[in-house]
């Protein structure tokens, strides 16, 4: 018999509110991405203040202690496996050091003046230089409409993405006469390369710029795939050119751009800020600092929000108000813990890796996100949104936060396993201190590796060795061999 009943059940469930969500955003964001969301909210926000430097009468809210003003800096103490907070003297800046940190990923400028000569120049655009160079190129009224509607199958690299049938057809002309157009701009735009419609006729062009295209340039050229698996013994039979000859046409190759259009780019490039610094300590530690280039001032003024307060005499004013409040509040909070979360796990990092920045990559550890989340109270995937796209400025350069983590290899010897990345320095090492007659098979350096404690088969060799780009013990000795001097 069925009869209708009340029963009361207790389960738990997380919610995520809107807030919160927010809040896990921004610790995914870099610091232009978390730019550009604080402007959008001081847009909605009227009681939201970004400002370069903080001005009298303006309070950062909540105030004290743990303001989300407060400079975050702590030094670790690798010895004792401990990480000091503390206060850090002011320097010109609101955070961080008044010189600024730049340059690639794995480099390090160590001058700051120099900095700022490193960043990229804003050229015009691959089709603004394009189409400058059909105006002085081509002359007839036709062949120049023609000229320009090609531009809308130019691609970034410069090739030309349209067949010539297809391009006559939309545009109602014979198709020889977009071939003579396209044939034009390939003999006489520049750079060389511009409109090539493939890699090989891009590269056939650059070589008749130089009179460098000869019969045996262009077998090599109709055969791209032979050459990148070096596979010389097939040129040899279809060039009768030897390998020392082909090796200097493999060279004469690499020169050359296969994107010409790169040199042009709609967009300067960005430069990498750190959020994180690395110096030594005075105390023989070391002092991770977040940079306070990539730390928005955000501000809320206390005395604009009591104004506000008072002459709003409507409950949907007042309404409006409290919410701007609360708004503003969470924010400062989220970013005062979004930059202690990064401290959080930098320090961690540094704590974990010292081996690494005190002796370079051979030493660097296998660390992995769990180990760092559960070492500091948080949860894995919280440690992988920090260290996305985020940067350390060390003294051995600028390294991503996710390069410290590093997949364990185990040791032959029983003892501490090791990372992934010294493993392949090793091997970068070995090869490159092969001679003439002592080339290194994937099996020797799986060998060498064994003896030296590092348990590693042949085939993750070779997978390591093609990561570097290395060919292989074949292709290598080939090399070898055509660099020795005839007797």
């Amino acid at each position: 018999m069925l009869s209708a009943k009340l029963q009361l059940r207790q389960s738990q469930s997380l919610v995520m509110t809107p807030q919160l969500l927010q809040s896990i955003r921004l610790l995914q964001f870099n610091h232009l991405e978390l730019k550009s969301f604080i402007e959008a909210e001081a847009e909605r926000n009227p009681l939201i203040e970004v400002v370069e430097n903080p001005e009298p009468g303006a309070t950062t809210v909540p105030s004290g202690e743990d303001a989300p003003g407060a400079r975050h800096v702590a030094e670790v103490d690798t010895e004792a496996g401990e990480m000091l907070p503390g206060e850090a003297p002011r320097a010109e800046a609101e955070y961080g050091f008044s010189t600024p940190w730049g340059g690639g990923a794995g480099t390090s400028t160590g001058d700051g003046a120099a900095w700022i000569e490193d960043l990229p120049e804003t050229g015009h655009s691959l089709i603004a230089h394009a189409e400058a160079e059909i105006g002085e190129i081509i002359a007839g009224p036709i062949d120049k409409a023609i000229a320009l509607a090609l531009l809308d199958h130019l691609d970034e690299a410069g090739y030309l993405r349209v067949a010539a049938r297809d391009a006559a057809e939309a545009l109602g002309v014979p198709t020889a006469t977009v071939e003579a157009v396209i044939a034009t701009l390939q003999a006489e735009a520049d750079p060389a390369g511009l409109f090539a419609r493939d890699l090989g006729e891009c590269l056939t062009l650059q070589l008749k710029r130089r009179d460098r295209l000869d019969p045996v340039m262009e077998r090599v050229l109709a055969n791209l795939d032979l050459l990148a698996r070096r596979d010389f013994q097939a040129l040899k039979r279809l060039t009768g050119e030897d390998e020392a000859g082909l090796l200097d046409i493999l060279s004469e190759i690499r020169h050359l751009d296969p994107k010409p259009g790169r040199a042009f780019s709609q967009e300067p490039a960005t430069p990498v800020v750190p959020e994180v610094l690395l110096t030594r300590s005075l105390e023989g530690g070391w002092r991770v600092e977040l940079n306070g280039q990539t730390l928005p001032k955000v501000l809320v003024d206390q005395d604009y929000v009591r104004r506000v307060s008072a002459g709003a005499r409507a409950e949907e004013d007042r309404s409006f108000v409290t919410d701007c409040q609360h708004s503003a509040n969470w924010l400062m909070r989220s970013l005062d813990q979004r930059a202690r979360t990064i401290l959080k796990v930098a320090e961690e990092i540094v704590r974990r890796q010292e081996a690494f920045f005190e002796k370079g990559v051979a030493q660097l550890k296998p660390l992995t996100l769990m180990a760092v989340a559960n070492a500091i109270g948080m949860h894995e995937s919280t440690v992988s949104r920090v260290t996305s796209n985020k940067f350390m400025a060390t003294p051995r350069g600028l390294f991503e936060l996710k390069y410290f983590f590093t997949v364990a290899i185990a040791s032959s010897a029983g003892g501490d396993a090791h990372s992934a990345e010294s493993v392949k320095h090793r091997i970068r090492k070995l090869v490159d201190a092969e001679t003439a007659g002592k080339i290194l098979s994937d099996d020797d350096i799986a060998a060498t590796l064994k003896a030296e404690g590092v348990d590693l088969a042949r085939r993750t060799v070779a997978k390591y060795r093609e990561a570097l780009s290395i060919p292989s013990s074949i292709q290598r000795r080939r090399e070898m061999n055509a660099r020795q001097p005839a007797c």
